[in-house]
This record gives C-alpha cells, sequence and structure tokens, in this order.
C-alpha cells in the first residue's frame, strides 16, 4: 500500500519540460515574490538588482537539483530524504515542512486579501478582508485538488494569461519610472547586502522540500530540470525586480501603494487574484504530500482538502508583518537539511538508492541529523553576527560537507 502511494509508476510520468517551465512560472507570479523584492528597497538600484539576480541563481541551482531526485526514481520531497536521514529522520523533516508550508498558504493568502482589500477600495469604495481570504484559500485548495492530469492544461492557461497581464504592468512602470530615474536611486544602509542577499535565496529555496512532489511525474529529468531552472528563474526575478522597482518608486517596503498609484486597477485586481490561487495550490497540496510520508494511508484528496482550510484558517490570525523572520527560518532549516540531502545523493550514492529499501529504512541516522544541526547553527550564526556575509552557502556547504566527513570517520 505505501509503494502504491509514494512511488509514482512510469506510466504516469506525463510531464513535459514546458509544463515544468509553466508551473514553475506560475508559482514565481506571486505577491510574494513582488513584495519581497519591495523589501530590498534599502539597497538601492544596483544593490538590489545584483542581490535578486545573483540570488536567484545561487537559490535555483539547489531547487532544481533536488528535482532530479524526484524525477529519476518517481519519489516525494519528504520520502526522498529518508536515504540520508531514516524513516523518522524523514519525519522530522516532514514536520517541518507542514509547517512552513502551511505558513506560506497563510501568507500568500493574507498578501492577496490585503492587496485586493486596497484595490477593491479604490475600485469600488469597498473592502472586505475576510471574504478575500476566504475566496483565495478555497480557490487554492479546490485547484489543489483538481489533481496533476489537469494542472497541465489549466495552469498553461492561467500562466499565459498572468504574464501577460505581467507584461502590462511592467511596461507601465517602465514607462513610468524610467531607468535613469531608478539608476539613482542609493542603498540607504539599512539592509546589509549580504541579508538581502539571503532573503532572495530564500524564496526559490522554499520550493526545494516540494520540488521532487512534482518532478516525480516528469517524463524526462532532463526536460524536468531545464523547465524547473529557467522557469523559476526567469519568472522569479522579473517579480522580484517589479515589487523592487515600484518600492523604489514611493520609498515604502511594501509595493502594492505603488500599483494602486499607478492606476492598474482590474489588471492588478486579477493578477493579485490567479497568482496567488497559482501558487498557493502547490503549498497546499505538497503539505498533504508531507504528511502522507508520515501516514501514508491517508487519502491524498483528504489531506489536501484538510490542509487547504487548515492554511485558510490560519491566515485569519497569522502574523504577516513578521514575513522576514519567517523567510529566514526557512533559511535556516531546509538550507542545511538539502546541504545533506544533496551532498548524500550526488556523492555520497552517486545518484543510485534502492527506493524499496528506503520503505524499511532504520529508523534515523545520527550522523545527517547531526551535520543537519551544524549546518543551522552556522546559518543562525552568519545571519545574527556576521550580517556582513551571507549565511546560505557556509550553511549549506558546511552541513554538506560535515555529512561526508562523518560518513568517512565512522566507516574508518
Amino acid at each position: 500500500m505505501e509503494k502504491e502511494v509514494i512511488l509514482i509508476p512510469q506510466s504516469k510520468r506525463n510531464l513535459t519540460g514546458l509544463d515544468f517551465f509553466l508551473l514553475w512560472s506560475g508559482a514565481a507570479i506571486s505577491m510574494a515574490e513582488i513584495w519581497a523584492g519591495g523589501m530590498l528597497v534599502s539597497l538601492g538600484f544596483w544593490g538590489g538588482v545584483m542581490a535578486i539576480i545573483i540570488g536567484h541563481i545561487v537559490g535555483n541551482t539547489p531547487l532544481s537539483l533536488g528535482g532530479i531526485i524526484g524525477s529519476e526514481w518517481g519519489i516525494s520531497s519528504m520520502f526522498s530524504i529518508r536515504a540520508a536521514f531514516g524513516r523518522i529522520g524523514s519525519f522530522v523533516a516532514s514536520f517541518f515542512n507542514i509547517i512552513q508550508l502551511l505558513g506560506w498558504t497563510a501568507i500568500m493568502v493574507i498578501i492577496c486579501a490585503r492587496a485586493m482589500d486596497v484595490i477593491s477600495i479604490k475600485m469600488f469604495g469597498y473592502n472586505n478582508r475576510f471574504l478575500w481570504i476566504l475566496i483565495a484559500g478555497l480557490g487554492s485548495t479546490v485547484w489543489a485538488m483538481i489533481g496533476h492530469r489537469w494542472w497541465k492544461w489549466i495552469q498553461r492557461i492561467a500562466v499565459v494569461a498572468l504574464a501577460a497581464l505581467c507584461v502590462v504592468m511592467t511596461y507601465v512602470v517602465m514607462v513610468n519610472l524610467p531607468l535613469s530615474f531608478l539608476k539613482n536611486m542609493v542603498a540607504d544602509g539599512s539592509l546589509p547586502w549580504a541579508t538581502g542577499f539571503d532573503i532572495v535565496i530564500a524564496m526559490p529555496i522554499s520550493w526545494l522540500p516540494l520540488v521532487a512532489d512534482y518532478s516525480r511525474f516528469a517524463k524526462s529529468t532532463k526536460s524536468a530540470y531545464r523547465g524547473t531552472w529557467w522557469g523559476y528563474f526567469l519568472v522569479s526575478s522579473w517579480m522580484f525586480l517589479l515589487g523592487f522597482f515600484l518600492s523604489l518608486a514611493t520609498g515604502q517596503s511594501d509595493p502594492i501603494p505603488g500599483m494602486v498609484a499607478m492606476g492598474f486597477g482590474v489588471i492588478a485586481f486579477m493578477v493579485v487574484l490567479f497568482s496567488t490561487i497559482t501558487t498557493t495550490f502547490l503549498d497546499i497540496y505538497s503539505t498533504a504530500v508531507s504528511f502522507m510520508n508520515i501516514k501514508p494511508r491517508v487519502k491524498e484528496k483528504v489531506a489536501t482538502f484538510i490542509f487547504g482550510i487548515s492554511g485558510t484558517g490560519l491566515a485569519l490570525f497569522f502574523p504577516v508583518d513578521r514575513y522576514e523572520s519567517f523567510l529566514y527560518f526557512i533559511g535556516s532549516i531546509f538550507i542545511p537539511l538539502f546541504g545533506v540531502v544533496l551532498f548524500d545523493y550526488f556523492i555520497y550514492r552517486k545518484r543510485n538508492i534502492d527506493v524499496n529499501q528506503l520503505l524499511h529504512q532504520k529508523e534515523y541516522d545520527l550522523l545527517a541529523l547531526l551535520a543537519w544541526a551544524g549546518g543551522f547553527v552556522i546559518y543562525r550564526l552568519f545571519l545574527n553576527y556576521l550580517p556582513v556575509f551571507s549565511a546560505s552557502l557556509p550553511s549549506l556547504f558546511s552541513s554538506g560537507t560535515l555529512y561526508l566527513v562523518l560518513k568517512k570517520w565512522i566507516k574508518k
């Protein structure tokens, strides 16, 4: 029963490179990206642009590498963690992933509701944040429950339409805010460049614990890798830059007032709502998949519905003003975790695992847990005491290297 739930047979792997490009483009067209771009306003023009481009290159690479495990073996992200961490160890990772995905669901719904409130007041003189939360949350839940057979067709239509709307928004922004004006915006020093860099990296890394949930449906590993890398890199960078430019113009870290001031109206309303749904359904579905790593007998659609409703309910209480802290939490947990996973798969195991053995894997791997903890400490030390340096790369490589050293030492 467990093998049937977790392992996707070749006959059901029907997603192409284009499907992955559109899937991750749709994930990247979101208010979370636009809003995070606005948080970089104090870096000034060149500092912000460099943080966005380099941060996406760095963050996108482990994201796409993580997808290779799913496409090669037909297994989910949390199940693949069993190879390095053991069965119980993967349950710990699943627990943290469920927390972050419920948090992401709530944040996405809240950002959507706040933006729609501002826009609807401007357009109709009407506001009802509770209604917008329900529409965004329930819409995302239904989308998640439709299933992967239909995602490829719905996502193609939705992403193309959203991209067209965002092109219009970008054109208006660039006409009203020429580069000659934006280039004059300089850093004010309130946010270290490395800290802004880590904010950017945290965004693609936040998808790393669920990328294999979708790549396991891939027809080929190469096309899934390319579609994931380019789809997310191009569109997420674009959304970050859009939010960044809007905030440079207004001097506020929240880009929503800038969208309203430029009179986007109906376009902004549609982008906010539908981009939230095409992004948030991924969080909801993968929350269910992570839970099924712990309880594989639970029906997928039942778990999806429960977590969709839970994330929507959480949106009513979640402290969205702690968004930046939430991104750092994600980075400190999942960057060292996948440092261990990626080093284990690509270097220690040389891309060879026994899926049947993973079903009966030992309870936990103490060395992997120690390496994960070491990487977590490195991340927090750099973030809190060495903010002029990025915490992400030292954490990723230290956890992976420590894992390999411990494995080699124990073998001796």
